[in-house]
């Protein structure tokens, strides 16, 4: 259980360590969609800043428990143990072309899990929209403090993870069907120089779910719909 606490000034905080901002670690909004990293960021902000008090509380500071995160969830465990849960799954990643030619002749079904605004602006036709991570809805103490966490990084549209995913796809995809899951930029369970362990993504984030809840059909876009717009594939939209 992690804990980010609010902090309450009563002076000046010129008595502040000098150095007060140049602790604090930079994160780019580019990487928001790794949900797992963003929270490592802002676990050390937390960790840095209570180090920070500890040597140097000025006289009038109080600092209080803000919001306790809640348990871990299946979504936020570490890359490397949900990529070698995949392999052991035998989920394959296919290309663009491929899936198209899948989901033509054999009655694949594209799963797109990007936000439904992003959806609804294009997709492949025929695909199926359920989006594993929303904007934060809750205005429970914690999902404010989560607020303020991005809007700490300069992020104002802060997302969370979808708790209806796999209700929602359920919903909507029979679970013997033949699911080819799609976000934008695809991510890899392939390892390169720089990258040893691939690169996660949502849809292999959601990969990962669908089978930890009795998917045994599933499959990956490599390349993601931006590589299917790059080779100019069928795209239609809903606006």
């Amino acid at each position: 259980m992690a804990t980010i606490t609010s902090i309450t000034l009563h002076s000046s905080t010129s008595s502040l360590h000098p150095n007060f901002h140049s602790l604090l670690p930079t994160f780019s909004p580019k990487h928001t969609h790794d949900h797992s990293s963003f929270w490592v960021a802002v676990r050390s902000v937390s960790s840095t800043r209570q180090r920070m008090l500890s040597h140097t509380v000025p006289r009038g500071l109080s600092i209080r428990s803000a919001a306790t995160k809640p348990a871990k969830s299946p979504a936020e465990e570490d890359w490397k143990i949900k990529r070698e849960y995949l392999l052991q799954k035998k989920v394959r990643s296919v290309d663009v072309k491929e899936a198209l030619r899948l989901q033509k002749e054999n009655n694949f079904v594209i799963l797109d899990v990007r936000p439904e605004a992003e959806f609804k602006e294009a997709h492949p036709p025929g695909a199926i929209n359920v989006q594993i991570y929303r904007l934060i809805k809750e205005w429970t103490a914690w999902d404010i403090a989560r607020r303020a966490a991005f809007a700490f990084f300069g992020i104002f549209s802060g997302t969370e993870e979808n708790p209806e995913f796999i209700q929602s796809v359920g919903s909507k995809i029979d679970k013997n069907a033949k699911i080819i899951v799609a976000c934008s930029a695809g991510g890899t369970m392939k390892p390169t120089q720089n990258l040893p362990e691939g690169q996660q993504s949502r849809s292999l984030i959601a990969a990962y779910l669908l089978v930890l809840n009795g998917y045994t059909n599933v499959f990956h876009l490599e390349g993601g719909l931006y590589e299917w717009s790059r080779k100019e594939l069928p795209i239609t939209s809903e606006e």
